[in-house]
């Protein structure tokens, strides 16, 4: 049978809008059967998204969306098919949290004197009160009705130069890959159109990545147009890497990001699932071809 892969999902567990469990009952019922749960520099979900899929007859896969630092800017490493008990991975991903914790309260802090009060408790009551991040703190902006929706909140409030912006201080590539690694995964680069590198700096990443022994990058994800899954497309065969496909998926509070919706691989790419065991029965998947 033709299986529907999403292999980038969030949940509660990061900046998510609905449980493991809710998340992996709605990829069921939009005909997704081959997922992962990639919470953001964590692993909490992944059993209790384990436990629903074998109910909703899914395939999980447990994997994480690390955040790296690389060229002085944030770029997201996808840990897919990990073993979520692994020592070092866990070390590294409880070393993100702390400043990730830190980061929040000075968030709020420079929220205050911009006269924003109780920003850092308002994002909590969005969050699961361990993980806080910027999306916790855009959703409680909105609800003060600071700004229409959270792209304005960090237009005007959450990115470099604004009054809540706080630079991050995270993994570094080789840390990120070697976590992941070493804990039976593949590593993937994710959405990479959303960095704004350069041709010439995106070979460098990609370069940098693959002989840290990174597996692959997200062509086909939730914020990437035609344009860019063909353009990644190539960029995967010049750089030997395998292609992913994960919609970004964050709840259903973002009408424009769905499960089960994600367009084919262009042709020419070897998908990162090509010899995953899961899709051993599975017809292969259509392939657009590129123009």
């Amino acid at each position: 049978m033709t299986r529907i892969p999403d292999l980038h999902t969030h949940s509660t567990a990061s900046d998510g809008t609905l449980t493991p469990a809710e998340l992996v009952a709605r990829a069921a019922s939009a005909g997704v059967t081959l997922m992962a749960l990639t919470d953001h520099d964590n692993t909490d979900g992944v059993e209790e998204a384990r436990r629903a899929a074998v109910d909703a007859g899914i395939h999980l896969i447990p994997g994480v969306e690390i955040s790296v630092t690389w060229g002085a800017r944030t770029v997201h490493v996808v840990g897919l098919n990990l073993d979520t008990d692994n020592a070092d991975l866990q070390q590294g991903l409880a070393r993100l949290l702390e400043f990730r914790a830190w980061r929040a309260e000075e968030m709020g802090r420079r929220l205050a004197k911009h006269g924003i009060e109780n920003a850092y408790e308002g994002a909590r009551a969005f969050s699961n009160g361990t993980l806080i991040g910027r999306t916790h703190f855009a959703r409680f902006l909105v609800s003060r009705r600071l700004a229409a929706d959270t792209a304005e909140v960090f237009r005007h409030f959450l990115t470099s130069g604004k009054p809540g912006h706080v630079a991050g201080r995270w993994a570094s590539l080789e840390e990120a890959v070697g976590w992941i690694r070493g804990a039976g995964g593949q590593a993937v680069v994710a959405h990479p159109a959303r960095y704004g590198l350069t041709r010439t700096r995106m070979q460098r990443l990609l370069g940098e990545f693959r002989e840290l022994g990174g597996a692959g990058v997200e062509v086909v994800t939730g914020s990437h147009s035609r344009d860019d899954a063909f353009n990644f497309a190539r960029h995967a065969r010049e750089q030997r890497l395998l292609a992913s496909a994960g919609s970004d998926y964050h709840g259903p509070i973002y009408p424009w990001l769905e499960l089960g919706r994600l367009s084919p691989l262009p042709e020419g790419c070897t998908p990162i699932w090509h010899d995953w065991p899961e899709m051993a029965d599975a017809e292969p998947a259509p392939r657009i071809a590129l123009g």
